[in-house]
């Protein structure tokens, strides 16, 4: 009976030898790598958005919250609008505008923003300068421009309408219903580089007209003006392209 002999492998070259993945960690090496790539392209895409939104708001539109009631029906409280940034900056004001200004000084109360907590209220202030929040209206109003650098702004002739350079405008395209053009007389010359604005809610507007007493006597200068506001996308029940309504001013001449 013949016995068998087991046969014995010869020893491969350890240089050849594969050796187990486990043991040099070439895919945790690789994993490691991929997250990183993958955390760099996402902070990259962040910063390239935070930076276009930036941009965005610094020279084109800008978006604002409205807190009051001065510019119903057009505007009400809550509203979110966009507010394009060209003007005046590029492209020129007109009579019939809505514009976004800072507070000439003293038309509004002292403003106290709403506390969310350190990091809460970082994280806003941050949102909010890059544009992704809406501005607060803590340093600026919304109104309508009603009188442009040497208009001649009068209230009110025997129908009870405002009169700009002598031709009387009717408002109704614009102003609250119910409301009057002005309660209160007036008779104002825009002075150079100056607006005279308005809210169409009339009888609820602290406007040009109750701020004689205040830094440059109720009338706005151009370069308070932010921008005009051409929408409201918030609520969406009523988001809506706000255009000027220049049927209204049409007839008035050159001051």
């Amino acid at each position: 009976m013949t016995e068998s002999v087991p046969v014995t492998e010869p020893p491969s070259d350890p240089e050849q030898t594969p050796t187990p993945a486990a043991a040099t960690g070439a895919p945790r090496h690789r994993a490691r790598t991929t997250g990183l790539g993958l955390l760099r392209e996402t902070a990259i895409i962040v910063v390239s958005a935070l930076v276009l939104s930036w941009l965005i708001k610094t020279l084109l539109v800008q978006a604002f919250y409205i807190p009051s009631a001065s510019m119903q029906d057009t505007l009400e409280v809550g509203d979110r609008v966009m507010v394009s940034r060209l003007v005046p900056r590029v492209l020129d004001i007109h009579r019939g505008d809505v514009v976004v200004f800072k507070d000439p000084g003293g038309w509004l109360e002292p403003y106290v923003a709403p506390d969310h907590g350190p990091i809460g209220n970082a994280i806003s202030r941050g949102l909010t300068v890059v544009g992704l929040l809406p501005q607060d209206t803590g340093e600026h109003l919304i109104k309508r421009v009603i009188g442009m650098p040497g208009d001649q702004v009068t209230c009110c002739d025997a129908d009870g309408r405002v009169v700009v350079n002598g031709v009387a405008i009717t408002e109704t395209m614009y102003i609250k219903p119910g409301s009057i053009p002005s309660q209160d007389p007036f008779n104002v010359t825009v002075p150079e580089g100056m607006l005279f604005v308005m809210g169409d809610n009339r009888q609820d507007s602290a406007d040009s007209r109750y701020n004689t007493g205040k830094p440059g006597g109720g009338f706005v200068p151009i370069d308070n003006v932010v921008g005009t506001a051409f929408a409201t996308v918030w609520p969406f029940d009523r988001a809506t392209w706000h255009r000027n309504p220049g049927s209204v001013f049409e007839q008035v001449p050159a001051p």
